[in-house]
């Protein structure tokens, strides 16, 4: 069924969250639905693609639909920590520091273009992803919850950026490439330019949010599918045990342990959404490559071979058979 049509009244809130975003979004449904992953399971979202795609909008539209704050943060050069978590400002009146928070205090942060802040700034941030909390002076706030970080990065230009450190990207529970709109999908872009853009109307709230995440948690996950995801992150670090030894030149680190915890959490949301109370094989295989691929450090030697982190995946997949299903009748 697709997303554009009016939402059955059997659809649950975030089937109906989907639909209110794609009134303003054409396309874009694996972004969309792994924002909403990421959402659901409390983890945050790294999105590569060249400008014009609606990235930016895609997220303010989502916040709109759940009814959250949303703020968004061109990163630049020039940026320092305090611009992102906040600072302590001098009150002459009152003779004393006052705390003045900042955007990462929001439901959905829009981390524009990461890769061009420096290093510094981006520890600040992903450190409060980590944490959820900022401390200023000698006082910690807590963050907003429900808490989501979308970061964008450009990959088509390298002068005047900061790679993000390898340890530190492995906070973000995805990564997902998105790729130019189809002819039709473009079409209808150009299309709705023209015309009055639709209103978002606000289809839940924060709190029911939180009570959704809560639902997810009790999705149940079978072990085998536990040592499913175990066993890809293990054949990362070393793709000979699985039986791709012309790979292992190529890898130097694989993924770390998060991307097992990441691929289960984000594989129960992905359940949760498809309407079921238990993971399938198939949400993690379908979570896959957008949870691994960041966290892969590839050598020269496949730099120069042009060998990708999805090759890699791709081929670790293929030879990895699906556990049997398993699910839990209620």
């Amino acid at each position: 069924m697709s997303w554009t049509e009016a939402p059955p009244a059997s659809a649950g809130p975030i089937e109906k969250v989907l639909y209110e975003v794609k009134k303003t979004i054409v396309g874009q449904d694996v972004l969309l639905e792994r924002l909403i992953v990421a959402l659901l399971a409390r983890g945050h979202i790294l999105v590569e693609g060249v400008p014009g795609l609606a990235k930016t909008l895609a997220v303010k539209s989502l916040a709109e639909a759940i009814g959250g704050d949303f703020h968004r943060v061109q990163f630049t050069p020039d940026l320092v920590p305090a611009d992102i978590v906040g600072t302590r400002v001098y009150n002459q009146q009152k003779a004393e520091f006052q705390v003045q928070l900042g955007p990462v205090f929001t439901n959905l942060l829009l981390a524009d273009e990461i890769n061009r802040a420096p290093a510094k700034v981006q520890s600040a941030l992903l450190e409060t992803m980590q944490e959820r909390q900022v401390t200023i002076g000698r006082e910690t706030h807590k963050l907003p919850v429900p808490f989501l970080v979308m970061a964008t990065q450009n990959p088509i230009e390298n002068e005047g950026v900061y790679p993000l450190p390898e340890a530190q990207v492995d906070r973000f529970m995805m990564k997902v490439v998105v790729g130019y709109p189809s002819v039709t999908e473009e079409f209808v872009v150009v299309e709705r330019a023209l015309a009055r853009t639709a209103a978002i109307q606000k289809i839940i709230d924060p709190q029911t949010l939180v009570t959704l995440q809560e639902e997810v948690d009790r999705v149940y996950v079978d072990p085998s599918l536990i040592e499913y995801a175990v066993n890809l992150a293990h054949a990362t670090r070393d793709p000979s045990r699985v039986g791709l030894t012309d790979l292992a030149k190529y890898v130097t680190f694989g993924a770390s342990p998060r991307s097992s915890i990441s691929l289960v959490l984000a594989g129960r949301a992905l359940a949760f959404l498809r309407g079921r109370e238990y993971v399938v094989p198939e949400d993690l295989g379908d979570l896959a490559l957008d949870v691994l691929r960041h966290r892969l450090v590839l050598s020269y030697e496949a730099l120069s071979d042009e060998v990708t982190p999805d090759l890699i995946i791709a081929k670790i997949l293929a030879n990895q058979s699906f556990p049997e299903p398993a699910g839990r009748v209620r």
